[in-house]
């Protein structure tokens, strides 16, 4: 087995089920390009009897009819040993023939079924579900030495047809798992493992661009700096990552179109919007298909949900959390960067600078916990969200992108700043954070607020340093 990066609850579970001695139904998901196929072709890959890949919509131009899918999947039966056999013409054909094939293979031990994609076979009335359902109840679930394995990248069709089924599969599952991004932790190691010498500093720059997507980070030439490799992926003529943007939606959303408009709408600002403001400006009903589209996007891990501090309404506002995306939608999109060495001729220019406070933002938002760790609160529950209060003549305004609201009545109030040298805190700086301060306690009197920093290096000591209650540095995010 190649080494494993991370994953380390998923492998026990995978290694758990496999060992149970009895059927298993496994479903695996999570966003495209995580490492889904990678995790159970290491774990399980030496037991595997059988798999199969459904084949992409998006990858061929056009929809893949039931025909194809049948002829691909009869390939891959021929090629697990299954001789003398002519194309199936249902699905509920195919499985039988699968059927017919692990009973001829069977000699007692752990058998092995992986299916991978497998909403991409579930083409228009093809009976694809039907099917799947006869093939585990009325035989897979009943052979003990059978561990069936799902995996989809679409976790809009994952969470509707499978694990929120509500029909003959209702409660079959004997495991679903969800595979997230790698934290910047995992990241640092990955890049160790692949012999790519990088500083914390630039994993983290790293991390803005392509998020914890193995795949992206796979894609570094060890021998490139870190402004070539961005090159190579986004702006060269023959960019790896050229297309990326349509190929990720459109190879796992059936309304990819509307997706995209989400996320765009999102992208315009970094706390995100409100479910009817959202509707709004995407032009799409906000009905249960609606509701549905912002399920798979939070399930894919593309989009948060959380309720604004001080909101008395507990109204949900989305906002766009997949690193990649933001960087794709601000320089592919709305600058249209068309210069081939784009990131090594301007990476100290403001365009870049502005980015990457933005970008460490969202970083240090999807590193919370490392976060609560090192302020030494790991172990009180605690309640995260930003807070934008819009100024008028008699209100300053002012936007939070992390407060902290803490059980024990403490808030801690984040600014996360990305710099390379000492942050250095300005007067003016100090009392306007102070008045931000000023302003919370008077909404919510009965509060402590301690204004916190995440820094990349130590805050430089100064006459308005002691403002900060508490301040860490990025090296406490690679927990």
């Amino acid at each position: 087995m190649c080494t494993v990066i991370g994953r380390k609850q998923e492998i026990a579970e995978l290694t758990r089920r496999y060992e149970s001695g009895r059927a298993e139904f496994i479903a695996v998901y999570g966003r495209r390009r995580v490492g889904k196929t990678f995790l159970i072709n290491e774990v399980l890959g030496d037991s595997m009897v059988f798999h199969h890949t459904g084949l992409s919509p998006y990858d061929r131009k056009r929809k893949v009819s039931l025909k194809t899918q049948l002829q691909n999947f009869q390939f891959s039966l021929i090629r697990h040993g299954m001789e003398g056999i002519e194309q199936p013409k249902s699905w509920m054909e195919a499985f039988f023939l699968l059927e017919q094939l692990l009973d001829r293979l069977d000699n007692g031990s752990r058998q092995v079924v992986f299916i991978d994609e497998l909403p991409w076979m579930d083409t228009p009335r093809s009976g694809f579900l039907t099917a799947l359902e006869s093939f585990w109840n009325g035989w897979g679930c009943s052979r003990h030495n059978l561990c069936f394995v799902i995996c989809g990248s679409a976790t809009s069709w994952m969470l509707d047809n499978i694990i929120n089924n509500k029909g003959g599969l209702y409660g079959r599952l004997t495991c679903e798992m969800k595979l997230s991004p790698f934290t910047l932790l995992e990241t640092e190691q990955f890049f160790m493992n692949r012999n790519i010498d990088m500083s914390r500093y630039n994993i983290i720059q790293a991390y803005m661009i392509l998020g914890g997507i193995p795949f992206y980070l796979d894609c570094f030439n060890p021998s490139y700096s870190l402004a070539q490799n961005i090159d190579t992926l986004f702006f060269n003529r023959k960019a790896k990552l050229g297309d990326e943007f349509d190929r990720l939606f459109n190879s796992i959303f059936d309304n990819a179109a509307d997706c995209m408009k989400i996320i765009r709408c999102l992208g315009r600002r970094h706390a995100g919007y409100g479910r009817e403001m959202i509707a709004c400006e995407t032009g799409i009903s906000p009905n249960g298909d609606f509701t549905k589209l912002l399920k798979a996007l939070i399930a894919s891990d593309f989009v948060t949900r959380y309720i604004p501090w001080g909101n008395a309404g507990n109204e949900e506002y989305y906002k766009l959390s997949d690193c990649f995306c933001w960087f794709w939608l601000h320089f592919k999109e709305k600058l249209e960067i068309s210069e081939q060495d784009y990131w090594s001729h301007h990476m100290k220019e403001p365009e870049i600078t502005s980015w990457r406070g933005i970008a460490f933002e969202e970083v240090c938002l999807q590193h919370i916990q490392q976060i609560k760790m090192a302020l030494q609160i790991a172990g009180v529950a605690s309640q995260e969200s930003s807070l934008i209060v819009s100024g008028d003549n008699d209100t300053e305004g002012m936007q939070i992108d992390l407060l902290i609201d803490r059980a024990d009545d403490v808030v801690n109030v984040c600014e996360m700043k990305f710099s390379k040298s000492n942050y250095v805190i300005t007067k003016s700086y100090a009392d306007k954070l102070m008045r931000h301060i000023d302003q919370l306690e008077r909404t919510q009197p009965n509060k402590k607020y301690h204004l916190t920093f995440v820094t990349v290096n130590p805050i430089e000591r100064n006459a308005y340093s002691d403002i900060v209650k508490s301040s860490i540095t990025s090296d406490e995010l690679f927990r």
